[in-house]
């Protein structure tokens, strides 16, 4: 079975584009069902987050199920493949499998070491096993994946005071400003993204906040887990005049619609009132034509790189060790799926040998008549399975125990060719590498 991953980042796509080809949790059964159907493709696992969409996926025929995802992803954003494929990276085997687990360790990120990442990378296992799209060899990548990540956040310093897009967000904020002490500052969305805001402006000094959701049930959740603050909440429909009361608006929600654009803030702003806005949402709750009101400031999640490259450094350093410990985990994934091809092909060849030894058998026996004991029939099959047992052994040894994992793919692929054991899309495939865009 062959491994491969097909998507775009921040690395590698503006998030003009990242946002067209975010895939949210209500059309993911069936953007999974549709991967699965096609030909060439037996597992598939969506990453969508807002700084990547990846989709993961186990195939029989490599090359052709990489083809069949770009058209997906061609067709699910609606921009012609030779376009899209400009942003897109392929990996594959080896390197599909260390990716997953740099991606999960925070070792892909904007922030290098950010934690959110894992939890993202569960939560596209769970909606994965959910819909049905990993079986035994994705579920299995997950689970050492996940291992993987656990180890490099406890057993190296990446995570220590590592920041996420939140957290950058505000430092970015304070940048500019300096002091948020005096700002009013809205911050719109109530889930997780929005809760970290709250927690790294109240440690910035912040005092005077606000909250608005389409839920002001869940605004108001959200506001009492800060009880040593009063945090007031409002609905959506109250958005434009708190924005309008504000110095500082950052948007965090899943809307596929802008909130927020030129025509509504024209209206609801004083003439050159200024105002700025960070939003960390993909795809963005701010329209792009506010860029074109003077006295408004816009900041998208790429703009965090600045703040990011401030202590990227030293996070690279830490991520040296870490890439260590996943090294050992994508080594013991591949041991697992070799010890899986290694038992398929010694299963498919016993069968078939012993399909051979059983024909063999009843035709010897059918000549030698039916006055022959039934005592020295049972010899005779002894003897057959202990002559085929015997042939089998050592090879089957060496194939289980070989260390070098090129020799033992070699030695399965050649076993599989002499022997014609399964059809040709099941035989193992050598691993055909693609660099990516980093």
């Amino acid at each position: 079975m062959n491994i491969a991953v097909i998507g775009l980042s921040h690395k590698t796509a503006p998030v003009e584009i990242r946002e067209k080809l975010s895939i949210p949790e209500a059309q993911m059964e069936k953007a999974i069902a549709e991967l699965c159907s096609y030909l060439h493709i037996e597992e598939s696992a969506i990453l969508s987050t807002c700084n990547r969409l990846e989709i993961y996926v186990a195939a029989n025929a490599i090359e052709q199920a990489t083809q069949e995802v770009a058209q997906f992803l061609s067709e699910y954003s609606r921009l012609p493949l030779n376009q899209l494929c400009q942003h897109l990276f392929i990996l594959q085997q080896q390197d599909a499998v260390k990716h997953m687990m740099q991606v999960a360790s925070g070792l892909d990120s904007l922030v290098i070491g950010e934690g959110q990442i894992l939890a993202q990378v569960k939560r596209a296992y769970t909606l994965s096993q959910q819909y049905s799209g990993i079986k035994c060899v994705l579920n299995q990548l997950f689970k050492q994946t996940i291992t993987a990540a656990k180890r490099v956040r406890t057993e190296t310093s990446i995570g220590t005071g590592a920041v996420s897009v939140s957290s950058a967000a505000v430092e970015l904020a304070q940048l500019k400003l300096q002091d948020l002490s005096t700002c009013r500052v809205t911050v719109v969305g109530a889930g997780q993204m929005a809760r970290r805001l709250i927690q790294h402006l109240l440690a910035k000094g912040a005092a005077q906040l606000s909250i608005v959701n389409r839920s002001l049930e869940t605004a108001q959740e959200l506001a009492n887990q800060f009880s040593n603050v009063s945090i007031p909440c409002y609905s959506l429909i109250e958005l434009m005049p708190i924005v309008a009361d504000s110095d500082i608006v950052f948007t965090s929600t899943s809307s596929t619609e802008p909130l927020l654009d030129r025509a509504r803030l024209k209206v609801a702003l004083a003439a050159n009132q200024p105002l700025m806005l960070f939003d960390i949402s993909v795809p963005r709750n701010v329209d792009a034509d506010v860029n074109e009101l003077d006295s408004v400031q816009v900041f998208n999640v790429d703009d965090l790189k600045t703040v990011v490259l401030q202590n990227q450094e030293t996070r690279r350093q830490m991520a040296v060790e870490a890439q260590g410990l996943i090294e050992e985990e994508v080594q013991a994934f591949y041991n697992w799926l070799r010890s899986r091809e290694t038992v398929s092909t010694i299963s498919c060849l016993r069968e078939k040998v012993e399909i051979i030894r059983e024909q063999e058998l009843e035709k010897a026996l059918s000549r030698l008549g039916s006055e022959f004991a039934q005592k020295h029939q049972m010899v005779i099959e002894a003897l057959s399975r202990g002559i085929v047992n015997k042939i089998l052994h050592e090879p089957m040894v060496k194939l289980r125990t070989q260390q070098d994992l090129e020799a033992q793919r070699l030695a399965i692929q050649t076993l599989q060719a002499l022997f014609n054991l399964g059809t040709e899309e099941q035989r193992y495939r050598p691993v055909v590498k693609t660099s990516s865009q980093n």
